[in-house]
């Protein structure tokens, strides 16, 4: 299988300037961001882009280099930031950690790296390495920390000739970088389940939960500031009666000023303990007002014709919004704002269910979450004070809901995994344990699913030339066990139908998105070795292309020209000669009769044509462009190799259970959605790519219909946009479009019928988009 990118700026001199941009961001984050936590992760980012530039000024990084740190061999993870960058830090490396300094204070040896790799040389320190390999109770969360593991597992399988030999490569390091597991409670859990959280990082954010200001300050207005106001106009209503009238000089009896005066020392009371909201201190308020005047009468001073004026302003109009305190009107009102104070703050119902989780293990999910999310209960509720059986929101619930375990099918169907990217970031955990699977020997098949987990989290390096990003194999621990790899049939049948089972559940839940780049590279490990080349591509980014592809993209061109070749409606929607993009994959492949050379490694002549024709096709010259001038680059190449669809459907059989047709309704469901919220936003450009990804897999999607379901759905897609009014009429010139190309019509070379107002929907433009016109950034 094979996965290709080429994105990197076209010269070194804009490395710096993109690293200058990424600092100054940074630092003004730092600065202006009104999170402190915010402001503290841009704070490191600042730190690491000063490094990047420091770096290259230096000599000491190589960026573009698949080792770009100086000293550092390419297997070193290193830290990289936005874009690709290394900063010449190594990840494994820094300050000791405190599982380290444990380690090292069990041996009894000086709390430093390379001692405690030495010790774990020894015969005491292998025991304590075999102890863990025979338990599985470590984590591995960088690749290098299973290094001394590999090194144990080879001395006890009676390689100790291998294990030296790694021992070798991985002393010169022992002094800056960790290669030892963190301990943990208990082994891995089961592979075939997953958790988009731990329980640990649930407790962690629940607890965390703080009160809302503003909440809060409505919740003290409800509950205290609306009764006492109540009762200060009631006591007027005695004096001034329902329309408010107070003759100037005139003097309350005594019983009256004494209840006034106590009405005032209460609310002096109450202003120093409920001190959230300051509304009720307005002089030029109702109640302030009232107050004011109050305070007049209790001292001896009548009011005069002004003062007497406000009074029945302000009696009349609390009495005319609200109705008479006692009255069903009033009572009403106060009876729902009471409820509405009486519920319970979400923070403390956060802080509750933290202290349920707090009995569980830390370090992974929870199979049944229901009981964790449960109502108050009558115990609780005396401990806490909050009211029994007040249910949890939804605030609370979507946390623990990410620490639900289970097979992944479950979790993205239920909606606990909402999207793509979310379902990337859980495959790692699946495909590591099918890879593993090659391994007979348990300790050894777990150690090597740790480290392909943990190997998933180092994020790619922005190379030049075409460069291959490191692969696990290039691990010399993982190298040094090669030997012990089984694969048969019967595994490779398995790592290629757990690739389709994984493309299969993303298209058939997301299927107006793009696969993710994470998952994309996750479907190729499973398929690495399992059978014939699948050519998968990356999604490359615009800002950081150079015009040119990789065989990969002209492969997975030719394999989209077997399936939708000889005039399928997304060929002549999207006005593509696959005979010709057919010839193309051929002269790459060196097939025989293609017009080019045959044999292994292909034609770079084709490649290049390839580009020329995303070019072309563009309205674009080659050579160095805008943004937007790659961009539209880039999505030809999208369109003529289906991003990846028409791979996993001719290639990996996919057949997601739906339908096809069912599936173009969904994605149409994207396209009105995500152009509604670009019809919100002043700068519409993600978005309209989005919108305009997402037809192009609906387009696909219908070309693999049938003709009557296809029928049915091009007749369902305009009731269906009349029924979303605010896109209807940004949307109705594509579906005129794809109307007139169903029917036998075609577009001209800007995308437009020949008459009418139909039009092709594609994202990129260098100028006005015609879904929205006018400048746009």
């Amino acid at each position: 299988m094979d996965i290709h990118a080429d994105q990197q700026p076209p010269t070194p001199v804009s490395f710096t300037d993109h690293a200058r941009h990424r600092l100054a961001l940074a630092f003004t984050a730092s600065l202006a961001h009104e999170d402190p936590a915010a402001r503290e992760r841009a704070g490191e980012r600042a730190r690491g882009w000063r490094d990047v530039l420091s770096g290259m000024a230096s000599g000491s990084l190589r960026i573009g280099s698949r080792t770009p740190v100086a000293g550092l061999p390419a297997w070193v993870t290193p830290e990289v930031l936005h874009g690709g960058f290394a900063t010449g830090s190594a990840r494994a490396g820094g300050p000791l950690q405190a599982y380290e300094a444990e380690a090292a204070r069990r041996a009894g040896v000086p709390a430093e790296r390379a001692a405690l790799f030495a010790h774990h040389l020894t015969e005491p320190g292998l025991s304590v390495l075999w102890d863990l390999l025979d338990s599985g109770r470590y984590e591995v969360t960088l690749p290098e920390e299973a290094a001394l593991l590999t090194v144990a597992w080879l001395v006890r399988a009676g390689e100790p000739e291998a294990a030296a030999e790694l021992v070798g490569v991985l002393r010169p390091f022992a002094e800056r970088l960790r290669f030892l597991p963190r301990p943990a409670d208990r082994p891995a859990p089961d592979a075939g389940s997953v958790h988009r959280s731990t329980v640990a990082r649930a407790r962690t954010a629940l607890a965390g939960r703080a009160a809302k200001p503003a909440v809060e300050a409505q919740r003290e207005a409800l509950a205290v500031w609306r009764p006492f106001a109540d009762e200060l106009l009631i006591h007027w209503l005695e004096f001034a009666g329902p329309e408010g009238v107070v003759r100037p000089g005139a003097v309350p009896d005594a019983a009256w000023l004494s209840r006034g005066r106590t009405l005032l020392e209460r609310y002096e009371r109450l202003a120093a303990a409920h001190a959230l909201t300051r509304r009720h201190r307005d002089p030029k308020g109702n109640e302030g007002i009232l107050r004011g005047a109050l305070a007049e009468l209790t001292a001896g001073r009548g009011l005069d014709a002004r003062r007497a004026g406000l009074v029945r302003a302000a009696v009349t109009g609390m009495v005319r919004k609200r109705g008479l305190p006692g009255s069903e009107r009033h009572a009403a009102l106060r009876t729902a704002q009471a409820a509405q104070a009486a519920l319970p703050a979400h923070h403390a119902l956060a802080h509750l269910v933290a202290d349920r989780l707090a009995g569980l293990p830390q370090e992974s999910g929870i199979a049944e979450v229901a009981a964790y999310v449960a109502p108050v209960t009558e115990e609780e509720g005396r401990r806490t004070g909050l009211p029994g059986g007040a249910a949890m929101p939804g605030s609370v619930r979507r946390v623990v809901d990410r620490t639900r375990s289970a097979p992944l099918g479950e979790l993205v169907a239920s909606g606990v995994v909402p999207s793509a990217e979310a379902m990337a970031e859980l495959v790692p955990q699946l495909v590591g344990a099918e890879r593993a699977g090659v391994y007979r020997e348990p300790g050894l098949r777990a150690l090597m699913a740790a480290t392909y987990r943990a190997f998933r989290g180092r994020r790619s390096l922005l190379l030049l030339g075409l460069a291959p990003q490191v692969r696990p194999e290039e691990l010399p621990w993982v190298r040094a066990v090669a030997g012990y790899a089984e694969g048969d049939g019967a595994t490779r049948r398995s790592a290629a139908a757990a690739a389709r089972l994984l493309a299969e559940t993303a298209v058939e839940h997301f299927p107006g998105t793009l696969l993710p780049n994470p998952l994309v590279r996750e479907l190729g490990a499973l398929l690495d070795g399992a059978g014939p080349r699948v050519p998968l591509v990356e999604e490359l980014a615009a800002d950081i292309f150079t015009g040119r592809f990789s065989g990969g993209f002209l492969a997975a061109a030719g394999v989209a020209a077997e399936l939708l070749g000889g005039g399928s409606l997304y060929e002549r929607y999207y006005g593509i000669d696959y005979a010709r993009v057919a010839a193309l994959a051929a002269r790459q492949d060196g097939r025989p009769g293609a017009g080019g050379r045959t044999g292994p490694g292909g034609d770079g002549g084709a490649r290049a044509e390839f580009a020329r024709l995303c070019h072309a096709r563009a309205g674009r010259e080659p050579g160095y462009d805008s943004v937007a001038g790659y961009g539209m680059v880039v999505e030809q190449a999208q369109i003529l190799t289906t991003h990846n669809l028409a791979v996993l459907v001719r290639r990996l059989g996919i057949a997601p259970e739906p339908g096809w047709a069912e599936l173009a309704r969904r994605c149409f469901g994207t396209v009105c959605r995500i152009t509604e919220r670009a019809g919100r936003g002043p700068y519409p450009l993600r978005d309209l790519k989005d919108a305009a990804y997402a037809w192009r897999q609906m387009v696909f999607h219908l070309s693999l219909c049938g003709e009557d379901e296809r029928a049915g759905v091009l007749a369902w897609l305009p009731g269906e946009a009349a029924r979303r009014a605010p896109v209807a009429s940004r949307l109705a010139p594509a579906l005129l479009g794809l109307r007139h190309v169903a029917d036998g019509g075609a577009f001209d070379a800007e995308g437009a019928a020949r008459a009418g107002r139909a039009r092709r929907l594609t994202g990129w433009t260098d100028g006005g988009h015609w879904m929205r016109p006018g400048p746009w950034a």
